[in-house]
């Protein structure tokens, strides 16, 4: 036991500047390119989830259970009153839960707290299992549990925090890719219940100003993310 607290309190020496800033380019290129996008998108669907299923929790409604789909969509079902501020924030927790996500691991991995940062995402990941009441939802988070646990037991130290860069930098492009989107989907009148029409239904404010708002803290937070993964100094140094 005091060898984990070790483990989980020591702060890890991060890469160097050009490691970070390579990482970010490849995360970009894996959420820019449509291929690459559909095989990984899965990844943030479960965030998405993640995020309505804890704020759920948070405000006290039943949670009922979570489906993620094959075609990278997902549901996450509730139960209490159909309006007030906890089926508010239910609703708008989902588009925002990536990059927020993103954040908090930009925050852990720049301090160097990789190991932190990883037994989170696994604590996270066990917890939403117990949730899914769906068999490909229950393969899809015991594949990236598995794969995550895989990496940290076999992969050195320097590797893992390579992995942590990379899995942050996704978080914070991919919670952004989506809400764009959804944007130009209703613009089509193709997704008619979205979070953001839910959201409409509920507050004073029309879905466009929610898309709005889901892309303010998608935005402000891969800036709050990039500004600690790679503060100036290390640009200065680097060029």
């Amino acid at each position: 036991m005091t060898d984990v607290w070790v483990t989980l309190t020591t702060a890890q020496p991060g890469p160097p500047a050009w490691v970070v800033l390579l990482s970010a380019v490849a995360a970009l290129a894996v959420v820019a390119w449509s291929t690459s996008w559909q095989l990984s998108r899965g990844l943030i669907t479960i965030a998405h989830e993640g995020g309505h299923a804890l704020m759920a929790l948070l405000t006290r409604r039943k949670l009922q259970g979570i489906r993620l789909h094959s075609d990278t969509s997902g549901v996450t079902l509730t139960r209490g009153r159909p309006t007030g501020p906890g089926m508010i924030l239910t609703a708008a927790a989902g588009y925002v839960a990536p990059s927020l996500l993103g954040l908090g691991g930009a925050w852990l991995t720049a301090s160097g707290h990789i190991a932190v940062l990883i037994t989170v995402v696994i604590v996270l990941l066990v917890a939403m299992l117990l949730m899914i009441r769906n068999l490909f939802g229950v393969v899809s988070l015991l594949v990236t549990g598995g794969a995550i646990a895989a990496l940290t037991w076999y992969a050195p130290p320097e590797v893992d925090a390579i992995i942590a860069y990379l899995a942050v930098w996704f978080l914070l492009f991919g919670g952004v890719r989506p809400i764009l989107e959804l944007r130009r989907k209703r613009r089509h009148g193709r997704v008619p219940d979205s979070d953001a029409d839910q959201l409409a239904r509920l507050t004073f404010l029309p879905a466009g100003a929610w898309v709005v708002l889901f892309l303010f803290v998608a935005a402000a937070s891969l800036a709050g993310g990039a500004y600690l993964l790679v503060p100036l100094p290390a640009l200065t140094g680097l060029f």
